[in-house]
């Protein structure tokens, strides 16, 4: 078995998986900016990274539920870990929407835009898609088929049928522990999947950048600049603050963690999609010490009740267009107004991750019954020029959430693996999973070192 040495360190002519993903970036964005027309020539690149990435989710969450709660026999934890998610995952969004609501107040990105009829046709193919209710929502959890549920990659209905399924092997006792077995071996070798796949990401990345400033091109950034700043101003803050308090609170390593979480923030931020980070996020958090049963369960749900960036993201476009529709027609919306809009918005996002452009669906879904006179589908589509831009920022907050909310309810259930937390991306590490006989994890940090 190899041994890692912990003075050893990666040739310069390999860098680390990270340095990899950043170069790709910058390599995509000067194509892009080059050679616009190469934008959509690579773009199949980045749609083979992701369909790559979403072959892995199905069997990587449902393998990790069954082995966390039937494995550790964790059927009463459940339901209290479902709580404590939840909770976390509330007040983290209900902060994201007053931050957003504060700085677009402050800084005022929409004031002097005038909404111009002409984009209608384009809020009208936004529109395609009708925000769930909380009955939609409700319905949707459980699926019909698991079989198309994996097809599709809906992870909520994937954690709900793993974590029955997880309480059904439980219950047969020693019957169901050869499942318990295969899915041990599933999960490793579903990482180990993700490791291979990952090789891939520099040009997955590189291609949709690419795509992204070709095709969008640096004048983008001129007409609506205020905005997309106003928007990681306040993301950043959100990081800063909330995260900051988040971490202070549950006493999670800052350096550590930080590291742990940037390769999946990074994909995310890339390629704009939370799906392409997934695999490598609930590998980064097995690693830095929380237990399985923990990612798998709270990760997947926080893709769809814990979209923090967006929903900071639906606070500030929301009262952009506002602004935009009181330069237009001198319409005015008051704070009470801007709140009750924020509350509707709270409720209105859930349940959305697996919509194309669910941001925008649920902000035409508000805009329609708050804005006026049919402004709110035309301030849409300005939004929708750069909301690819915005979504790069907002997607890799989401990522870097719901990595939070793990280690925070695993703290709160005194299972956060301090000791493993510390060492996490050295040499100390591999030498630990080597022993353990987790390739998978060992070659994980060699990726990342």
């Amino acid at each position: 078995m190899d041994k890692i040495s912990s003075d050893r360190s990666p040739p310069w002519y390999r860098p680390s998986l990270t340095t990899q993903i950043m170069i790709g970036l910058v390599a995509g964005a000067l194509i892009g900016w080059l050679r616009p027309d190469w934008g959509n020539k690579v773009y199949f690149l980045r749609d083979i990274f992701i369909n790559l990435i979403k072959s892995i989710i199905a069997p990587l969450v449902f393998s990790t539920i069954v082995v966390g709660i039937a494995g550790a026999g964790a059927l009463k934890k459940v339901g209290r870990i479902g709580l404590k998610a939840l909770i976390f995952f509330e007040i983290v969004t209900t902060a994201a929407l007053f931050i957003g609501l504060a700085v677009v107040n402050l800084i005022k990105p929409g004031v002097g835009v005038t909404l111009a009829a002409g984009n209608v046709d384009i809020a009208k193919t936004i529109g395609q898609t009708h925000a769930q209710s909380l009955t939609d929502i409700l319905v949707h959890i459980f699926p019909s088929s698991i079989i198309d549920a994996m097809v599709r990659s809906d992870v909520l209905q994937i954690v709900a049928f793993s974590v029955l399924f997880a309480l059904a092997v439980s219950a047969v006792g020693d019957k169901g522990r050869p499942i318990v077995h295969a899915m041990e071996s599933l999960a490793q070798i579903m990482f180990k999947v993700t490791n291979y796949v990952m090789m891939f990401a520099p040009v997955g990345v590189g291609a949709a950048m690419a795509h992204t400033i070709g095709t969008q091109g640096p004048s983008v950034l001129i007409n609506l600049g205020k905005l997309i700043l106003s928007l990681y101003v306040a993301l950043i803050i959100f990081a800063v603050v909330v995260f900051g308090i988040a971490i202070w609170i549950a006493r999670v390593p800052l350096r550590q963690f930080f590291r742990a979480v940037r390769e999946p923030a990074a994909l995310a931020f890339a390629t704009t999609s939370s799906e392409s980070a997934l695999p490598k996020a609930m590998q980064a958090m097995e690693r830095f010490g929380v237990p399985p049963s923990i990612v798998g369960f709270v990760m997947p749900t926080g893709y769809s009740f814990n979209l923090a960036g967006s929903t900071l993201y639906l606070a500030m476009a929301s009262v952009f267009v506002a602004q935009a529709a009181e330069t237009t027609m001198g319409w005015h919306m008051g704070l009470a107004a801007q709140i009750t809009m924020m509350l509707t918005l709270m409720l209105t996002s859930k349940g959305v991750a697996g919509v194309p452009r669910s941001s925008l669906v649920i902000l035409l879904a508000a805009l329609n019954s708050f804005i006026p006179n049919g402004l709110g589908p035309i301030g849409v589509a300005v939004i929708f020029g750069v909301d690819e831009l915005m979504d790069m920022g907002r997607t890799a907050v989401n990522v870097i959430g719901n990595c939070l909310a793990t280690v925070v309810v695993a703290r709160w259930e005194n299972e956060f693996d301090e000791n493993r937390a510390h060492i996490f991306g050295t040499a100390l590490e591999a030498e630990l999973d080597l022993k353990s006989g987790n390739v998978a994890f060992a070659d994980a940090v060699r990726q990342g070192d």
